[in-house]
């Protein structure tokens, strides 16, 4: 198995199954002189952790991270990072039944086909508890963006039919950590909880989008041609579990107007270039102009649901499926950090990256 390393000059290569000894990773080209603020790395562990809420798994774990090199006194020495976050609370027992038996719309079948092998026990290295290296490198990549101006915020903006409805300018992006979904507008916050726990109690999942937006991106981050910097955004998002689309500014949006009415004119803003509109969500070219980079990731309802459902085993045999287990009913209050943290990791890649274009 290769390919388990992402970036180009800040590089993340994670490694670990969901109910191995432990998840972890190693970080390449993360610049030295950066303060690590430990705790705020803990806080963004704590968002993704599971058990946080009624509407997520009631898997129980820390999710503390340990650092094993790379920091020194508090701040990075640009050295290899090099971490582990300990698994203490596997129930393997819970998939016996489904160790010979694929699972609907799991990666079982094409796992097995292309490995001659798999780890069953919730999933091995495809389950979404690998994001937990991702998380801890994103808190990292954060770390650095912070002190450039760039924030990343991230938040829950459909779930099933519920979603919102304005601009996001409209809302107050603080507010999302106020309720267990992640979503900025407290009143449909709590309909989209409502639901998920309706049909969790079903035995069923539930999908919906994320949205994300950076501010303070500099001018000229990314590559006219291969390396858009909204391509390698959405090659970010898609390597996200449970990830079926990305698209960015008015993406798939008001495809009935015209190119007039589409276009961000220029103005002359005080002696400085500025827009009048940020249709293109902050990347033209493949280039980022300036503007917020606003996208949406969409995610597809957990695949793991808790009633019976018809497959095979791993001998072609027509079985039933009852899945048992801790399982989250719908993964978008848990995605929230994981979609900044592969927002942050590619920010901070393509900034570096950048530094090398000119002399």
């Amino acid at each position: 198995m290769y390919n388990n390393t992402f970036g180009n000059i800040f590089r993340l290569t994670s490694f670990g199954e969901s109910h191995g000894k432990a998840i972890g990773g190693v970080i390449d080209g993360f610049p030295a002189g950066i303060t690590i603020d430990m705790e705020f790395i803990q806080k963004e562990l704590n968002r993704r952790r599971p058990g946080q809420s009624a509407i997520t798994t009631a898997r129980k774990e820390a999710d503390e991270v340990e650092f094993l090199s790379g920091i020194y006194e508090g701040v990075s020495t640009g050295c290899p990072i090099g971490f582990a976050v300990w698994n203490t609370n596997q129930h393997s027992n819970d998939y016996d039944n489904m160790k010979d038996v694929y699972r609907p719309s799991h990666a079982d079948y094409t796992y097995t086909q292309k490995y001659g092998i798999r780890d069953h026990r919730g999933g091995g290295r495809s389950s979404a508890r690998e994001t937990i290296a991702r998380v801890v490198a994103g808190a990292l990549a954060k770390l650095a963006l912070r002190q450039l101006g760039i924030s990343i915020t991230a938040f829950t903006s459909q779930v099933g039919p519920f979603k919102l409805d304005k601009d996001y300018t409209t809302y107050d992006l603080t507010s999302i950590e106020n309720n267990p979904v992640r979503c900025p507008d407290q009143d449909l916050a709590r309909q989209m909880a409502d639901y998920i726990f309706r049909i969790k109690g079903e035995g069923d999942t539930i999908g919906g989008v994320i949205s994300c937006v950076i501010k303070g991106c500099p001018v000229g981050l990314g590559q006219p041609v291969f390396g858009k910097l909204h391509a390698a955004l959405g090659n970010a998002m898609l390597s996200i579990n449970a990830v079926k689309g990305f698209e960015y500014g008015q993406g798939f949006s008001n495809m009935e107007l015209k190119g007039s009415q589409q276009n961000d004119i220029f103005y002359n803003n005080n002696g400085e270039t500025g827009f009048r509109s940020n249709r293109s969500g902050g990347i033209q070219g493949g280039i980022s102009n300036g503007q917020d980079i606003y996208f949406r990731v969409a995610f597809k309802p957990v695949a793991t649901v808790l009633m019976e459902q018809p497959t095979v085993d791993i001998h072609g045999n027509e079985t039933i499926l009852k899945a048992r287990g801790r399982h989250d009913p719908c993964v978008l209050p848990r995605a929230v950090p994981i979609v900044e943290a592969m927002a942050a990791m590619t920010l901070l890649d393509y900034y570096l990256l950048d530094k090398a274009s000119t002399l």
